[in-house]
This record gives C-alpha cells, sequence and structure tokens, in this order.
C-alpha cells in the first residue's frame, strides 16, 4: 500500500489510493482550540451555516431535499482554485449527521444523483466518494477537539492528477488553519 503523509501546524494530513475510485484517499487529523459544538458548528455542511463564511473552498451549501433532521440530500458549490486551473465544481451528497454518546459529531457523506439537481451550467460536477469528518471531545481537554476529516473526492474534468494530488494536502492543511481562526472569531 502506497501511504504518503505531509505534517504542517500539528495537521497531520496522509493518503493512499482510494478503493473507490483512480484518485486517492485523504485523512486529515489535528487539534482544534474550541468545544466540539463550536468546531461543528463551524464546519456542519448545511445551509445557512458558518462554514460558507470563512471555508475558502466553498461557496455555499443547499439543502436539496431533508429525509430526516440528520440525513438529507445537499448540494455544495465550490470556487475556482490553484490559479483557476481548477474551475468551479458542483457536488450531490447524501449526508448524514450523528452524535455519539461520547460527545463525538459527525457527518458522513457520499454522491449521488438527484431529480432536483441537475449539473448546472458554470459549475463541472465532481464527486465525493464516502467520506466525512468526526469532531471528537479530548479527555480532560473540555476546550479542544479532535478533527478528523477522511475525503475521497473525484474533481472530474480534464485534471492533470500532479494538479490534483499537490491541491488536496495542502488544502486540507489549510482548512485546519482558517477553522482555527473561524472558531476564534465566532466563538471567540
Amino acid at each position: 500500500m502506497d501511504l504518503a503523509t505531509a505534517a504542517q501546524n500539528g495537521v497531520s494530513v496522509s493518503w493512499r489510493p482510494s478503493v473507490e475510485f483512480p484518485g486517492n484517499l485523504y485523512k486529515g487529523e489535528g487539534i482544534v482550540n474550541g468545544t466540539p459544538e463550536q468546531v461543528w458548528d463551524c464546519v456542519k455542511p448545511l445551509a445557512g451555516t458558518l462554514r460558507a463564511q470563512w471555508d475558502e473552498n466553498v461557496n455555499s451549501f443547499e439543502i436539496i431535499e431533508s429525509l430526516t433532521d440528520t440525513l438529507l440530500f445537499s448540494r455544495t458549490t465550490t470556487p475556482s482554485a490553484v490559479m483557476k486551473l481548477i474551475s468551479p465544481r458542483d457536488f450531490v451528497d447524501l449526508i448524514l449527521v450523528r452524535t455519539y454518546e461520547d460527545g463525538t459529531i459527525s457527518s458522513n457523506a457520499a454522491n449521488v444523483e438527484h431529480p432536483s439537481c441537475p449539473p448546472n451550467p458554470g459549475y463541472v460536477r465532481g464527486f465525493n466518494h464516502p467520506c466525512g469528518c468526526f469532531c471528537e471531545p479530548l479527555p480532560g481537554e473540555p476546550n479542544k477537539t479532535s478533527l478528523v476529516t477522511f475525503f475521497q473526492t473525484d474533481l472530474s474534468g480534464y485534471l492533470p492528477q500532479s494538479v490534483v494530488d499537490s491541491f488536496f494536502p495542502r488544502s486540507m492543511a489549510g482548512f485546519y488553519a482558517n477553522l482555527e481562526k473561524a472558531v476564534k472569531k465566532f466563538f471567540g
């Protein structure tokens, strides 16, 4: 198994080939200053939440259909990236949100097709293979959260694999740094 790891500012990003598609499964791990609820409020992938206000890789979230209060269809749009080598994308996912007895909060998602959300002009339809994030309480550290993220995203389009391979680890490390700033800004 090929496995690569990068570390930056206390954030570890590792990756290996995905079994879901011809790309990589990326795992990010880091400690964020903030309670699990505060961190969750900043990362939850739902319409009208804080995420689109601070995450440079998200333009918007739209709830297409709610099946329950924890299971929904969502559309996410992203801006262009890497000096516009990566054009804007949209993703349609089924998202399950769970809260566990130990206080862990997770979102788990996978791409789906939904009749109310055909591809949009101006966006390349990307595909999130099973992915998610886990906001876990740190024992003895009530104001810190262990955040573990998993991504295996097929950006689609005609991107050289080298562009994708260089984008994701750097983007994930930046996500953690920006999240730390967002928690401080919104919850001080």
